[in-house]
């Protein structure tokens, strides 16, 4: 019996913004399966904005290169891309001119397209605005988007564009023959949930190593590192890996974060040619800070990134190399997707009133975190008058015992964990931050009388309605009831023994 928590074997990974593929695979006489893999350099430059807070800050040192990284399948039916960028987020806007230069060039179809962020902190500017977005609205918002946020400028935007359509290009152009497997491994001791109940009976973010008034945690980890990978003639051409876990290890200046030491792991294993492309899991609550460690240890830096990215690297190289010898190349393929119309929620009049009061004060003669967050409400303000419901994209797909959810979310670690409960799949791989961003999507529980927190704040940046996660995650679920998984792949059976036992250990014990 094979549980979703084991290892197991499938073909190649098909996840994309798709209407339902197809069974025409079940018509052909022999399967199909082709894989194509190639990254290109998104890096921003010294004196870029550095995105990851509500303020405005710069980048002053490089550390390793951010990278686009695609992978290309095609089943002789349908063609799909799937990009992991080292990158925060990614807004809607920039995904969809994207996908239409690649279905230009290509002709893959813009909604097999998924592009995914890896949330890392280093990384360049995508957002949190996007240039010319606030261009209508009165001088004070201007000068609060502009020049108190990050934005994303659209010269820095036109790289990470062009750097996704030239890989996703270059894969679609070099995929041959080849097999598929995937499976989860384990990456035990370096994703913590970093929200805590406390003695006040409330829920804190981060309270702080040692804090004796933390009761315990306010939420669960997922330690599972679901893997996919793609072998030609003996060789593994690129892979896929999904884990969830915060990229804020911030190893020193511009940096895809323990992704870079992720891939290192891989490649230390199956060579520098490997492509490796990483999606996020919800990893909303979760990050590499442990606040119950009773040692003083380095929870930031290159240590911390090394041990993130280490382990969780090397837990995929393991499962590579269990499953490279079961892998297969006939596979089901399908794939599901909708839009959700998800409200808003809106600020109190009064607060709203003595936010605009606020953030006209110098930010040097106030509290900087009451500025920071009264700015935020003024950018709210403008966004909920724009578009009060927020048009959220979210997909399922399937390939063969393996269904991929995704979302545009900084999503609870619990929604993954339910999905993955609620699945009919064997393997249900949940992607977070895919094709968009609408900020944190906690759960209902973190909005109720014991939760609060960083992340049930109100912001221009996250402000869906409370029932937001259980919508998307509901819808998800049933996406993938919708589809019929199929068989896991295995090995050829062993021959039924007909020689005989080896000669040199048939043999009782000799005493003397």
């Amino acid at each position: 019996m094979v549980s979703w928590r084991s290892i197991g074997v499938l073909s190649l990974l098909l996840l994309g913004l798709v209407t339902r593929s197809s069974s025409a695979w079940e018509e052909t006489a022999e399967p199909v399966f082709r894989a194509g893999f190639a990254e290109r350099d998104i890096s921003p430059a010294i004196g870029d904005q550095a995105p990851g807070g509500y303020g405005k800050s710069f980048h002053r040192v490089f550390h390793d290169a951010c990278k686009a990284r695609a992978a290309v399948f095609d089943d002789g039916t349908e063609v799909v891309a799937i990009v992991g960028i080292d990158a925060l987020l990614i807004r809607k806007p920039t995904v969809a001119e994207v996908r239409q230069r690649i279905e230009a060039r290509t002709g893959i179809p813009a909604d097999h397209i998924m592009i995914a962020a890896s949330h890392t902190h280093a990384g360049g500017p995508t957002g949190m605005v996007l240039e010319g977005e606030y261009d209508d609205e009165s001088e004070l918002v201007r000068r609060l988007a502009y020049d108190m946020t990050v934005f994303a400028p659209q010269a820095y935007l036109d790289r990470v564009m062009d750097g996704i359509t030239e890989a996703v290009c270059e894969a679609y152009e070099n995929r041959g023959d080849s097999t598929g497997a995937a499976g989860f491994g384990e990456a035990p001791g370096v994703a913590f949930n970093r929200r805590f109940r406390m003695r006040s009976g409330f829920t804190m973010t981060h309270p702080g190593v040692g804090n004796p008034d933390i009761i315990e945690p306010a939420g669960p980890v997922d330690e599972q590192v679901g893997v996919l990978g793609a072998w030609s003639d003996g060789a593994l051409k690129g892979c896929v890996v999904n884990f969830a876990c915060h990229a804020t290890t911030g190893p020193g200046g511009i940096s895809a974060d323990y992704i870079h030491y992720l891939e290192q792991a891989i490649r230390g294993v199956f060579g520098e040619e490997v492509i490796v492309v990483f999606v996020a899991g919800t990893a909303g609550d979760v990050t590499q800070v442990d606040n119950r460690t009773p040692y003083q240890i380095q929870q930031f830096g290159e240590r911390a990134s090394r041990l993130v990215g280490g382990t969780v690297g090397t837990a995929a190289a393991q499962v590579l190399m269990r499953l490279e010898t079961a892998a297969g190349d006939e596979m089901p393929i399908a794939a599901l997707s909708t839009n959700l119309p998800i409200a808003r929620r809106v600020p109190r009049a009064e607060r709203t009133e003595q936010a605009y009061a606020m953030v006209e004060k110098d930010p040097a003669t106030v509290d900087a975190t009451e500025w920071t967050f009264a700015k935020e409400l003024v950018l709210l303000d403008t966004r909920i008058r724009r578009e009060p419901v927020a048009d959220v994209e979210v997909q399922a797909v399937q390939v063969g015992p393996c269904v991929f959810l995704a979302c545009p979310a900084e999503y609870f670690v619990q929604h993954g964990l339910d999905m993955k409960e609620a699945s009919p799949f064997p393997f249900t791989f949940p992607v977070s931050l895919a094709n968009d961003c609408i900020g944190y999507v906690p759960t209902e529980e973190a909005f109720s009388p014991r939760g609060g927190g960083y992340e049930t704040r109100l912001t221009s940046y996250s402000n869906l309605i409370p029932s937001a996660g259980n919508t998307i995650r509901d819808q998800l679920i049933e996406l993938s009831r919708q589809l019929t998984p199929g068989p896991i792949p295995t090995a050829e059976p062993a021959p039924e023994f007909r020689g005989q036992p080896w000669t040199y250990g048939s043999l009782p014990p000799e005493i003397d």
